[in-house]
C-alpha cells in the first residue's frame, strides 16, 4: 500500500479527491479547489464516454462497455498524474477516487460481467496515488434529482430515482468502511460551494485543517444576499 507524503503542519494536502453520487456537485467543487490551489483538475470526463447514454437508456446493454471505458480512462489519467507529480509540487484535485470504480461495477454488472471486469482491472495493475484527503459530499435523493434536472444534460434525464437510491446506499457503505486516507464527510444538501463564497470559505477552512482521521462537516447555511 502506498504511504502518505509527509507534509509541514501548515501545508494543504497534496492530493485532494472530491467524491459523491451524481448531481451532488463534486466536479464543480473539484474545479474550484483546483483553481484555488493553482493546478489543473483531474476530472472523470463523463461526456467523453460514448457508452454512457446507452447505459442510462438500457443499463443491461450498456453497463459493461461504459464501465470498461471509465476504467481505461482513469488508468491513463492516473499514470499521467504520477508522471506530472515527479516534477510538480502543486496541490492536485480530482473528482473521482479509483477505489470506487469497483463500487459502480458491482452495482451495475451481473456476475459474469463483473468477473470479466475484475480480470481487466487486475491486469491493468493501476498504481493509484493515495489521496491526502477525500471529501465525500452527501445530499438526499430529492436534492440530487433536482440538481440533475437543473443542469439539463440530455441523457441524464434518463436517470431513474431507484438507481440513485441504490447508488447512494452503495456510497454510504463504501465510505462507512473507508480508512485508506483522511476523510471529510460533508452535508452538501443546503449549500452551494461554487456559487456562494461564504459556503466555499467554510469548507476550505475544513480542508486546510484536516491531516488525519474521519471528520463530519454540516455547514451553516449562509445568505447569498
Amino acid at each position: 500500500m502506498p504511504t502518505a507524503r509527509p507534509q509541514p503542519p501548515d501545508s494543504p494536502p497534496r492530493l485532494i479527491v472530491v467524491e459523491g453520487p451524481i448531481g451532488v456537485g463534486k466536479t464543480s467543487l473539484a474545479k474550484r479547489l483546483a483553481l484555488e490551489f493553482g493546478s489543473d483538475p483531474v476530472l472523470e470526463e463523463a461526456e467523453d464516454n460514448p457508452f454512457l447514454e446507452r447505459f442510462y437508456r438500457n443499463p443491461r446493454a450498456g453497463a459493461l462497455p461504459a464501465q470498461l471505458f471509465f476504467l481505461f480512462q482513469r488508468a491513463r489519467q492516473l499514470e499521467d498524474l504520477k508522471q506530472q507529480d515527479l516534477f510538480s509540487s502543486s496541490v492536485r484535485v480530482s473528482d473521482y477516487l479509483l477505489d470506487k470504480d469497483r463500487l459502480f461495477a458491482r452495482l451495475t454488472l451481473d456476475d459474469e460481467e463483473y468477473a470479466l471486469y475484475d480480470q481487466v482491472h487486475t491486469r491493468l495493475a493501476i498504481d493509484s496515488p493515495r489521496p491526502d484527503l477525500v471529501v465525500y459530499l452527501q445530499a438526499p435523493v430529492d436534492v440530487l434529482m433536482e440538481r440533475i434536472a437543473r443542469r439539463g444534460i440530455r441523457y441524464e434525464a434518463l436517470i431513474e430515482r431507484a438507481y440513485l437510491e441504490r447508488l447512494m446506499a452503495a456510497y454510504a457503505k463504501f465510505f462507512h468502511d473507508y480508512d485508506a486516507s483522511p476523510l471529510l464527510i460533508v452535508n452538501a444538501a443546503n449549500v452551494d460551494f461554487v456559487g456562494n463564497d461564504q459556503d466555499y470559505a467554510q469548507l476550505l477552512r475544513q480542508i486546510r485543517g484536516i491531516r488525519r482521521g474521519r471528520h463530519f462537516f454540516n455547514p451553516l447555511k449562509t445568505d447569498t444576499e
